[in-house]
């Protein structure tokens, strides 16, 4: 049976925004004190919040600035204004869903302004979603909390049971485990140990996706 609606995770999912995001992450910890590798940093905090980095960073003995958070999320969203890809497959992906009537959005943890800065460069894709963009952090439950893909499946008018989440992190598929709904996990790295721990079922290419959901 094909699900009644596809749901996506944004940042590593929909767009390569996590090199820019690590990269300012790992600087900025660095000039306050702290110095980790972009894969340390991408362990402690793909999937979370910057609001989570900032505790987290403070806890490992950066001098983070009182007004980091703001600060960083404006330059960083300079930085992804400056150049923000699609990853590879999405708009045919998008295309085989349309094709089969299955409907789709978006549920991030990063706020609505970040998916305006990435998705936004790509005028097709950002169409297509128009009203269905969802932030964990704008609507006050980001995952792992269960709330904001039950919030999309309730957009949508689809039943939980029958959504399909695409996750890169181990946060979101807990989310989506805790919201009832199948979570295929993207890996494009190769295997990901915590992403399929939390029940996700892994894959390496959108080009899969739609054999995975039976079309």
């Amino acid at each position: 049976m094909k699900p009644a609606a596809v749901l996506f995770d944004c940042d590593g999912v929909l767009v390569d925004s996590e090199p820019a995001t690590f990269a300012l992450i790992q600087s900025d910890f660095a000039a306050h004190g702290v110095t980790r590798t972009i894969p340390e940093l991408e362990a402690l905090f793909i999937g979370g919040t910057i609001e989570g980095v900032a505790r987290t960073g403070r806890e490992l003995g950066a001098d983070l600035p009182d007004n980091w958070v703001e600060t960083y999320y404006t330059r960083l969203y300079d930085r992804l204004r400056a150049g923000t890809p699609l990853m590879p497959g999405v708009p045919e992906l998008l295309q085989r869903l349309d094709a089969a009537g299955i409907p789709f959005a978006v549920g991030s943890n990063g706020r609505m302004a970040k998916m305006e800065a990435t998705l936004g460069q790509h005028p097709a894709i950002r169409a297509r979603l128009d009203g269905l963009m969802f932030s964990g952090q704008d609507l006050g439950c980001p995952k792992p909390r269960p709330d904001l893909y039950l919030h999309c499946a309730r957009v949508l008018g689809a039943d939980p049971a029958r959504c399909v989440v695409i996750e890169d992190s181990a946060t979101g598929a807990r989310a989506a485990r805790a919201a009832g709904m199948r979570c295929l996990g993207y890996a494009p790295h190769g295997p990901n140990p915590r992403l399929a721990a939390e029940g996700a079922e892994l894959f390496g290419t959108m080009d899969q996706v739609p054999a995975l959901l039976g079309l």
